[in-house]
C-alpha cells in the first residue's frame, strides 16, 4: 500500500510542479503544432508528464526495496524501461526522433528485459504453431516484436484527452486481479504502482488537458504493460497465452487496423499519421458536431467511448484467462465487433446507441 500511495502522490506532485512551472520550459516541452491531423487542443501543452510517471515508480519501487530489502525484479524492469523511456522522451522535446529510431531503443528494452529477468512467450496455444518455437530464439525475436508493438500501440491510442492513460490503468487492474488470483506478489505490485503513478497524472489530463503523456509516457506505460501480460502467462502456465493478447485487444486492433488501412488500402507508409483512428472518428462524426456548454469538451467525451471498448476485451481476458479456446472465440468476436463498428461510423451510419 505504501507504494501504491507513494506512486500515485510522486506522480501527482511532480505533474502538479510541470504545469505550474510550464512557462520555464514550455518552448522544449511544449505540443505547439496545433495543425497535424491527431492534434486537437487548442493550445501549446507541456508532453512530459511521463517524467511524472516514471517518477512515481522509481519512488514506489524504492520504498520497497528499504523497507523489506526486496526489489530486486522491480528495480530491473524499471531499468530495462529506461532506453524506451529516454528515446520518448528526447522525441517530445526535441521533435526529432523517427518512428523506427523509437521502435529500435524500445526493441533495446525488450531484449534486456528478456536477457536480464527470462520472460518470453513460449506458446501460442495452437498445437502445430507451437511447433516454430522448436525454432531457435523464435520465442526471444516474438517476445521482443510483441513488447514493442504494443508500447507503440500505446503511443498511437494515445490521441485524446485520458484515454491511452485510462486504457492502462484498466488493462494493469486486470492483470493485477489475475495475478492476485494466482498469489504472485510481483507482478500485483508492478501492476498497482503503475496504474497509481498514471492516475497522478491522469488527475490533471482529463478532462481539460492541461499536460499530455508524450511519447515518453505513452511508450514506457506500453512497454511495462507488454512486459507484466507475457511475465505473467510465463510465470504461470495455466494462464492461456491468449490471455496477453485479449488482456490487450484494443490498442493491438487499433494498431493492426491502422497499418492494413495505410499499407494495404491507401498504399501510404504505415508509420505516417493519418486522421481516421477509431478515436478521431468518434471526435470527428459523432461528438464535434454535438455542442457542449459544460467543461466536458468533445475532446474529453471521445476517451470513454474507447474505455468501453477496451473493457470489451478485458473482461472476457480475465474472466477466462485460462481457457484457450474461450479466449479465442472472444478475440474472434472483439475483432469482429471492432471491423463492423468502424465501418459503420466511417460511413456516416453510426449506430443509434453511440449517439450522444
Amino acid at each position: 500500500m505504501s507504494g501504491l500511495l507513494a506512486a500515485f502522490l510522486t506522480s501527482f506532485v511532480i505533474t502538479l510542479l510541470i504545469i505550474r512551472f510550464k512557462h520555464l520550459h514550455e518552448r522544449f516541452s511544449a505540443d505547439s503544432d496545433l495543425t497535424g491531423p491527431q492534434k486537437f487542443h487548442k493550445a501549446a501543452v507541456p508532453r512530459i508528464g511521463g517524467i511524472s510517471i516514471v517518477l512515481g515508480l522509481l519512488a514506489a519501487i524504492l520504498i520497497k526495496t528499504f523497507d523489506l530489502g526486496l526489489g530486486n525484479a522491480e528495480l530491473t524492469l524499471l531499468a530495462c524501461a529506461i532506453p524506451t523511456f529516454a528515446i520518448g522522451l528526447t522525441e517530445d522535446l526535441t521533435k526529432k526522433i523517427s518512428v523506427r529510431q523509437r521502435l529500435f531503443f524500445t526493441a533495446v528494452s525488450a531484449a534486456c528485459f528478456i536477457y536480464v529477468l527470462g520472460p518470453q512467450i513460449t506458446s501460442l496455444g495452437i498445437p502445430f504453431v507451437d511447433l516454430l518455437f522448436t525454432i531457435p530464439f523464435f520465442g526471444t525475436l516474438l517476445t521482443i516484436f510483441a513488447i514493442t508493438g504494443l508500447a507503440n500501440a500505446y503511443n498511437i491510442i494515445d490521441g485524446f484527452n485520458g484515454l491511452s492513460s485510462m486504457v492502462g490503468i484498466i488493462t494493469l487492474l486486470a492483470i493485477g486481479y489475475v495475478a492476485y488470483t494466482l498469489g504472485d506478489t510481483t507482478i500485483i505490485f508492478l501492476s498497482l504502482v503503475m496504474a497509481g503513478a498514471i492516475l497522478g497524472f491522469f488527475i490533471w489530463n482529463y478532462p481539460q488537458g492541461l499536460i499530455f503523456l508524450g511519447d515518453g509516457g505513452a511508450y514506457l506505460i506500453g512497454f511495462w504493460i507488454a512486459c507484466l501480460s507475457v511475465w505473467l502467462c510465463y510465470k504461470h502456465p495455466e494462464i492461456s497465452p491468449w490471455f496477453a493478447l485479449l488482456i490487450n485487444g484494443y490498442p493491438i486492433m487499433e494498431t493492426l487496423f491502422s497499418i492494413y488501412r495505410r499499407k494495404i488500402h491507401q498504399g501510404k507508409n504505415a508509420g505516417a499519421p493519418d486522421g481516421i483512428h477509431f478515436h478521431t472518428l468518434i471526435y470527428r462524426r459523432i461528438l464535434r458536431a454535438t455542442h457542449f456548454d459544460s467543461a466536458l469538451s468533445a475532446n474529453a467525451r471521445t476517451a470513454p467511448y474507447l474505455w468501453i471498448l477496451a473493457g470489451l476485451s478485458v473482461t472476457p481476458a480475465v474472466l477466462w484467462s485460462q481457457s484457450t479456446p474461450i479466449l479465442m472465440g472472444a478475440c474472434a468476436l472483439f475483432v469482429g465487433s471492432y471491423i463492423w463498428v468502424y465501418r459503420r461510423v466511417v460511413r456516416f451510419k453510426t449506430p443509434g446507441w453511440m449517439r450522444v
